[in-house]
Protein backbone atom coordinates (compact mmCIF):
# COMPACT_ATOMS: atom_id res chain seq x y z
CA UNK A 1 0.00 0.00 0.00
CA UNK A 2 1.24 3.50 -0.83
CA UNK A 3 0.93 6.56 1.43
CA UNK A 4 -2.56 8.04 1.80
CA UNK A 5 -3.46 11.07 -0.30
CA UNK A 6 -5.44 14.01 1.10
CA UNK A 7 -8.68 14.64 -0.80
CA UNK A 8 -11.02 17.54 -0.03
CA UNK A 9 -14.70 17.77 -0.94
CA UNK A 10 -16.44 21.10 -0.22
CA UNK A 11 -20.18 21.46 0.17
CA UNK A 12 -19.80 18.05 1.78
CA UNK A 13 -23.17 18.03 3.53
CA UNK A 14 -25.01 18.63 0.23
CA UNK A 15 -26.76 16.15 -2.03
CA UNK A 16 -24.06 15.94 -4.74
CA UNK A 17 -21.41 15.14 -2.14
CA UNK A 18 -23.70 12.52 -0.60
CA UNK A 19 -23.76 10.72 -3.95
CA UNK A 20 -20.03 11.31 -4.51
CA UNK A 21 -18.22 10.41 -1.31
CA UNK A 22 -18.83 6.65 -1.33
CA UNK A 23 -17.39 6.29 -4.86
CA UNK A 24 -14.23 8.20 -3.87
CA UNK A 25 -13.80 6.36 -0.57
CA UNK A 26 -14.16 2.88 -2.04
CA UNK A 27 -11.52 3.38 -4.72
CA UNK A 28 -13.49 4.20 -7.90
CA UNK A 29 -11.50 7.39 -8.51
CA UNK A 30 -7.92 6.98 -7.31
CA UNK A 31 -7.62 3.21 -7.59
CA UNK A 32 -8.16 0.14 -5.44
CA UNK A 33 -4.71 0.34 -3.85
CA UNK A 34 -4.66 4.06 -3.02
CA UNK A 35 -5.53 4.82 0.64
CA UNK A 36 -6.88 8.28 1.36
CA UNK A 37 -7.79 10.81 4.00
CA UNK A 38 -11.10 12.52 3.19
CA UNK A 39 -11.49 16.13 4.25
CA UNK A 40 -15.05 17.43 4.28
CA UNK A 41 -15.72 21.19 4.36
CA UNK A 42 -19.05 22.92 4.81
CA UNK A 43 -20.45 26.04 6.45
CA UNK A 44 -20.93 26.13 10.22
CA UNK A 45 -24.75 25.65 10.22
CA UNK A 46 -24.29 22.35 8.29
CA UNK A 47 -21.82 20.77 10.72
CA UNK A 48 -24.53 18.66 12.44
CA UNK A 49 -25.62 17.19 9.09
CA UNK A 50 -21.97 16.67 8.13
CA UNK A 51 -21.41 14.65 11.30
CA UNK A 52 -24.11 12.26 10.05
CA UNK A 53 -22.23 11.90 6.74
CA UNK A 54 -19.04 11.11 8.68
CA UNK A 55 -20.87 8.42 10.67
CA UNK A 56 -22.14 6.84 7.46
CA UNK A 57 -18.69 6.82 5.89
CA UNK A 58 -17.33 5.13 9.03
CA UNK A 59 -20.18 2.61 8.93
CA UNK A 60 -19.31 1.67 5.32
CA UNK A 61 -16.13 0.07 6.78
CA UNK A 62 -14.08 0.93 3.70
CA UNK A 63 -10.49 -0.37 3.84
CA UNK A 64 -8.97 2.48 1.81
CA UNK A 65 -10.46 5.22 3.99
CA UNK A 66 -7.85 5.99 6.66
CA UNK A 67 -9.47 9.06 8.19
CA UNK A 68 -12.39 11.45 7.74
CA UNK A 69 -11.97 15.06 8.85
CA UNK A 70 -15.12 17.21 8.93
CA UNK A 71 -14.57 20.94 9.38
CA UNK A 72 -15.86 24.46 8.77
CA UNK A 73 -12.33 25.91 8.82
CA UNK A 74 -10.42 26.50 5.57
CA UNK A 75 -7.01 26.22 7.26
CA UNK A 76 -7.88 22.65 8.32
CA UNK A 77 -9.63 21.64 5.08
CA UNK A 78 -6.98 22.90 2.62
CA UNK A 79 -3.83 21.80 4.47
CA UNK A 80 -1.47 19.53 2.48
CA UNK A 81 -4.07 18.68 -0.17
CA UNK A 82 -3.34 16.41 -3.14
CA UNK A 83 -6.82 16.90 -4.67
CA UNK A 84 -9.53 19.52 -4.04
CA UNK A 85 -13.04 18.91 -5.39
CA UNK A 86 -14.90 22.18 -4.92
CA UNK A 87 -18.59 21.28 -5.03
CA UNK A 88 -20.01 23.87 -2.65
CA UNK A 89 -21.19 27.19 -4.08
CA UNK A 90 -23.99 29.68 -3.66
CA UNK A 91 -26.97 28.29 -5.63
CA UNK A 92 -29.11 30.57 -7.76
CA UNK A 93 -32.23 31.47 -5.83
CA UNK A 94 -35.57 32.63 -7.20
CA UNK A 95 -35.42 36.24 -8.34
CA UNK A 96 -31.60 36.28 -8.25
CA UNK A 97 -29.86 37.99 -11.16
CA UNK A 98 -26.81 36.35 -12.74
CA UNK A 99 -24.61 39.19 -11.45
CA UNK A 100 -25.85 38.55 -7.87
CA UNK A 101 -24.93 34.89 -8.22
CA UNK A 102 -21.49 35.79 -9.60
CA UNK A 103 -20.88 38.30 -6.82
CA UNK A 104 -21.69 35.77 -4.07
CA UNK A 105 -19.52 33.09 -5.67
CA UNK A 106 -16.56 35.38 -6.36
CA UNK A 107 -16.32 35.89 -2.60
CA UNK A 108 -16.41 32.11 -1.89
CA UNK A 109 -13.92 31.09 -4.61
CA UNK A 110 -11.54 33.99 -3.93
CA UNK A 111 -11.34 32.80 -0.33
CA UNK A 112 -10.89 29.14 -1.34
CA UNK A 113 -8.27 30.02 -3.96
CA UNK A 114 -6.32 31.96 -1.33
CA UNK A 115 -6.61 28.98 1.05
CA UNK A 116 -5.28 26.64 -1.66
CA UNK A 117 -2.40 29.03 -2.24
CA UNK A 118 -1.56 29.20 1.45
CA UNK A 119 -2.14 25.65 2.70
CA UNK A 120 -2.32 23.07 -0.14
CA UNK A 121 0.55 21.29 -1.90
CA UNK A 122 1.72 23.17 -5.01
CA UNK A 123 0.98 19.99 -6.98
CA UNK A 124 -2.69 19.97 -5.88
CA UNK A 125 -5.25 19.11 -8.57
CA UNK A 126 -8.33 21.34 -8.29
CA UNK A 127 -11.71 20.33 -9.78
CA UNK A 128 -14.40 23.04 -9.62
CA UNK A 129 -18.00 21.81 -9.74
CA UNK A 130 -20.01 24.59 -8.06
CA UNK A 131 -21.80 26.83 -10.58
CA UNK A 132 -21.07 29.01 -12.47
CA UNK A 133 -18.26 26.45 -12.65
CA UNK A 134 -16.03 28.02 -15.34
CA UNK A 135 -15.94 31.46 -13.75
CA UNK A 136 -15.71 30.09 -10.20
CA UNK A 137 -12.71 28.05 -11.36
CA UNK A 138 -11.10 31.12 -12.94
CA UNK A 139 -11.64 33.09 -9.70
CA UNK A 140 -9.97 30.36 -7.61
CA UNK A 141 -7.11 30.11 -10.12
CA UNK A 142 -6.46 33.88 -10.07
CA UNK A 143 -6.52 33.83 -6.26
CA UNK A 144 -3.84 31.10 -6.09
CA UNK A 145 -0.86 32.57 -7.97
CA UNK A 146 1.69 30.06 -6.61
CA UNK A 147 -0.20 27.05 -8.01
CA UNK A 148 0.17 26.35 -11.78
CA UNK A 149 -2.88 27.41 -13.83
CA UNK A 150 -2.88 23.95 -15.43
CA UNK A 151 -3.76 22.41 -12.04
CA UNK A 152 -7.25 23.98 -12.18
CA UNK A 153 -10.06 22.36 -14.17
CA UNK A 154 -13.83 22.66 -14.09
CA UNK A 155 -16.50 20.06 -14.67
CA UNK A 156 -18.11 19.81 -18.10
CA UNK A 157 -18.00 16.01 -17.98
CA UNK A 158 -21.67 15.85 -16.98
CA UNK A 159 -22.56 17.61 -20.26
CA UNK A 160 -20.12 15.31 -22.10
CA UNK A 161 -21.81 12.23 -20.57
CA UNK A 162 -25.25 13.63 -21.39
CA UNK A 163 -24.22 14.11 -25.03
CA UNK A 164 -22.85 10.55 -25.26
CA UNK A 165 -26.03 9.19 -23.71
CA UNK A 166 -28.31 11.03 -26.16
CA UNK A 167 -26.40 9.62 -29.15
CA UNK A 168 -26.40 6.14 -27.61
CA UNK A 169 -30.16 6.28 -27.00
CA UNK A 170 -30.79 7.47 -30.55
CA UNK A 171 -28.68 4.67 -32.08
CA UNK A 172 -29.72 1.99 -29.55
CA UNK A 173 -26.13 1.28 -28.46
CA UNK A 174 -24.41 1.65 -25.07
CA UNK A 175 -22.74 4.92 -24.08
CA UNK A 176 -19.38 3.13 -24.14
CA UNK A 177 -19.82 2.64 -27.89
CA UNK A 178 -19.79 6.43 -28.40
CA UNK A 179 -16.55 8.39 -28.07
CA UNK A 180 -14.98 11.78 -28.78
CA UNK A 181 -18.02 13.98 -28.37
CA UNK A 182 -16.95 17.50 -27.35
CA UNK A 183 -18.42 20.13 -25.07
CA UNK A 184 -17.07 23.54 -26.06
CA UNK A 185 -17.21 26.58 -23.80
CA UNK A 186 -19.28 27.31 -20.74
CA UNK A 187 -21.14 24.92 -18.45
CA UNK A 188 -24.35 26.85 -19.18
CA UNK A 189 -27.10 26.91 -21.76
CA UNK A 190 -24.65 28.43 -24.30
CA UNK A 191 -22.36 25.37 -24.23
CA UNK A 192 -21.89 23.67 -27.59
CA UNK A 193 -22.24 19.87 -27.65
CA UNK A 194 -20.39 18.90 -30.83
CA UNK A 195 -20.43 15.47 -32.49
CA UNK A 196 -18.64 16.44 -35.73
CA UNK A 197 -15.59 14.43 -34.65
CA UNK A 198 -17.39 11.74 -32.63
CA UNK A 199 -17.47 8.08 -33.61
CA UNK A 200 -19.73 5.20 -32.67
CA UNK A 201 -19.13 1.47 -32.76
CA UNK A 202 -21.81 -0.23 -34.88
CA UNK A 203 -21.64 -3.96 -35.67
CA UNK A 204 -18.01 -4.09 -34.62
CA UNK A 205 -16.69 -1.13 -36.62
CA UNK A 206 -16.34 2.58 -35.88
CA UNK A 207 -18.31 5.05 -37.98
CA UNK A 208 -18.84 8.81 -37.73
CA UNK A 209 -21.80 9.72 -35.55
CA UNK A 210 -23.22 12.00 -38.27
CA UNK A 211 -23.18 9.08 -40.75
CA UNK A 212 -24.79 6.75 -38.22
CA UNK A 213 -27.54 9.18 -37.17
CA UNK A 214 -28.28 10.41 -40.73
CA UNK A 215 -30.29 13.38 -39.43
CA UNK A 216 -28.50 16.72 -39.51
CA UNK A 217 -31.57 18.64 -38.37
CA UNK A 218 -31.70 16.61 -35.15
CA UNK A 219 -27.93 16.85 -34.55
CA UNK A 220 -27.97 20.64 -35.03
CA UNK A 221 -31.32 21.16 -33.29
CA UNK A 222 -32.97 18.96 -30.67
CA UNK A 223 -29.77 17.12 -29.74
CA UNK A 224 -27.98 20.37 -28.83
CA UNK A 225 -30.92 21.90 -26.97
CA UNK A 226 -31.58 18.65 -25.05
CA UNK A 227 -28.00 18.57 -23.74
CA UNK A 228 -27.99 22.32 -23.03
CA UNK A 229 -31.27 22.19 -21.10
CA UNK A 230 -30.86 18.79 -19.44
CA UNK A 231 -30.09 20.18 -15.98
CA UNK A 232 -33.25 22.29 -16.01
CA UNK A 233 -35.30 19.29 -17.24
CA UNK A 234 -34.07 17.15 -14.32
CA UNK A 235 -34.95 19.90 -11.83
CA UNK A 236 -38.42 20.27 -13.39
CA UNK A 237 -39.04 16.52 -13.10
CA UNK A 238 -37.31 15.77 -9.81
CA UNK A 239 -37.71 19.12 -8.03
CA UNK A 240 -34.01 18.73 -7.17
CA UNK A 241 -30.84 19.10 -9.20
CA UNK A 242 -29.03 16.20 -10.86
CA UNK A 243 -26.94 14.81 -7.98
CA UNK A 244 -26.39 11.18 -9.04
CA UNK A 245 -25.24 11.98 -12.59
CA UNK A 246 -23.15 14.94 -11.36
CA UNK A 247 -21.39 12.69 -8.83
CA UNK A 248 -20.68 10.10 -11.55
CA UNK A 249 -19.27 12.85 -13.82
CA UNK A 250 -17.03 14.16 -11.01
CA UNK A 251 -15.69 10.63 -10.51
CA UNK A 252 -15.07 10.25 -14.27
CA UNK A 253 -13.35 13.65 -14.55
CA UNK A 254 -11.12 13.17 -11.49
CA UNK A 255 -10.21 9.57 -12.35
CA UNK A 256 -9.08 10.66 -15.85
CA UNK A 257 -7.16 13.57 -14.37
CA UNK A 258 -5.41 11.16 -11.99
CA UNK A 259 -4.89 8.11 -14.23
CA UNK A 260 -5.12 9.41 -17.81
CA UNK A 261 -7.46 8.99 -20.78
CA UNK A 262 -7.61 5.81 -22.91
CA UNK A 263 -5.53 5.74 -26.10
CA UNK A 264 -7.39 7.34 -29.02
CA UNK A 265 -10.04 8.99 -26.82
CA UNK A 266 -10.54 12.52 -25.60
CA UNK A 267 -12.86 13.99 -22.99
CA UNK A 268 -14.28 17.44 -22.29
CA UNK A 269 -12.90 19.56 -19.48
CA UNK A 270 -12.93 23.25 -18.61
CA UNK A 271 -9.28 24.38 -18.69
CA UNK A 272 -7.34 27.65 -18.88
CA UNK A 273 -7.09 29.04 -22.41
CA UNK A 274 -3.70 30.39 -23.39
CA UNK A 275 -5.20 32.02 -26.49
CA UNK A 276 -3.57 29.59 -28.93
CA UNK A 277 -6.37 27.05 -29.43
CA UNK A 278 -9.39 27.30 -31.75
CA UNK A 279 -9.54 31.11 -31.59
CA UNK A 280 -10.62 31.09 -27.93
CA UNK A 281 -9.38 34.28 -26.21
CA UNK A 282 -6.54 34.12 -23.72
CA UNK A 283 -7.47 33.97 -20.04
CA UNK A 284 -10.86 32.26 -20.28
CA UNK A 285 -11.67 29.02 -18.47
CA UNK A 286 -13.18 27.22 -21.49
CA UNK A 287 -14.20 23.62 -22.10
CA UNK A 288 -12.04 21.92 -24.74
CA UNK A 289 -11.44 18.33 -25.84
CA UNK A 290 -8.38 17.09 -23.91
CA UNK A 291 -6.23 14.01 -23.53
CA UNK A 292 -4.46 13.33 -20.23
CA UNK A 293 -1.18 11.59 -19.46
CA UNK A 294 0.94 11.71 -16.29
CA UNK A 295 -1.71 13.87 -14.57
CA UNK A 296 -1.26 16.54 -17.28
CA UNK A 297 -3.99 17.55 -19.72
CA UNK A 298 -3.36 18.61 -23.30
CA UNK A 299 -5.87 20.25 -25.64
CA UNK A 300 -6.57 18.15 -28.76
CA UNK A 301 -5.43 20.40 -31.60
CA UNK A 302 -6.08 20.45 -35.33
CA UNK A 303 -9.77 19.46 -35.41
CA UNK A 304 -11.61 20.93 -38.38
CA UNK A 305 -14.14 23.59 -37.35
CA UNK A 306 -16.97 24.43 -39.75
CA UNK A 307 -18.95 27.69 -39.80
CA UNK A 308 -21.83 26.26 -37.73
CA UNK A 309 -19.42 25.16 -34.98
CA UNK A 310 -17.47 28.43 -35.14
CA UNK A 311 -20.62 30.44 -34.44
CA UNK A 312 -21.57 28.27 -31.46
CA UNK A 313 -18.01 28.30 -30.05
CA UNK A 314 -17.78 32.09 -30.33
CA UNK A 315 -21.17 32.62 -28.66
CA UNK A 316 -20.21 30.62 -25.57
CA UNK A 317 -16.78 32.37 -25.44
CA UNK A 318 -18.60 35.74 -25.50
CA UNK A 319 -20.70 34.70 -22.49
CA UNK A 320 -17.58 33.55 -20.62
CA UNK A 321 -15.85 36.87 -21.38
CA UNK A 322 -18.87 38.74 -19.96
CA UNK A 323 -18.81 36.58 -16.82
CA UNK A 324 -15.06 37.09 -16.47
CA UNK A 325 -15.40 40.88 -16.77
CA UNK A 326 -18.19 40.92 -14.16
CA UNK A 327 -16.19 38.68 -11.79
CA UNK A 328 -13.08 40.89 -12.27
CA UNK A 329 -15.09 43.94 -11.14
CA UNK A 330 -16.19 42.13 -7.98
CA UNK A 331 -12.67 40.79 -7.36
CA UNK A 332 -11.13 44.27 -7.56
CA UNK A 333 -13.78 45.74 -5.23
CA UNK A 334 -13.41 42.93 -2.62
Amino acid sequence: MCDPINVLVTGAAGQIAYSLLYGIAKGDVFGKDQPLVLKLLDITPMMGVLQGVVMELQDCALPLLKEVIATDKEEVAFKDLDVAILVGSMPRREGMERKDLLKANVKIFKSQGAALDKYAKKTVKVVVVGNPANTNCLTALLSAPSIPKENFTCLTRLDHNRAKAQIALRLKVTSDDVKNVIIWGNHSSTQYPDVSHAVVKLQGKEVCVSEAVKDDNWLKGDFISTVQQRGAAVIAARKLSSAMSAAKAICDHTRDLWSGTPEGEYVSMGVYSGGNSYGVPDGLLYSFPVTIQNKTWKIVEGLKIDDFSRGKMDATAKELQEEKDMASEFLSSE
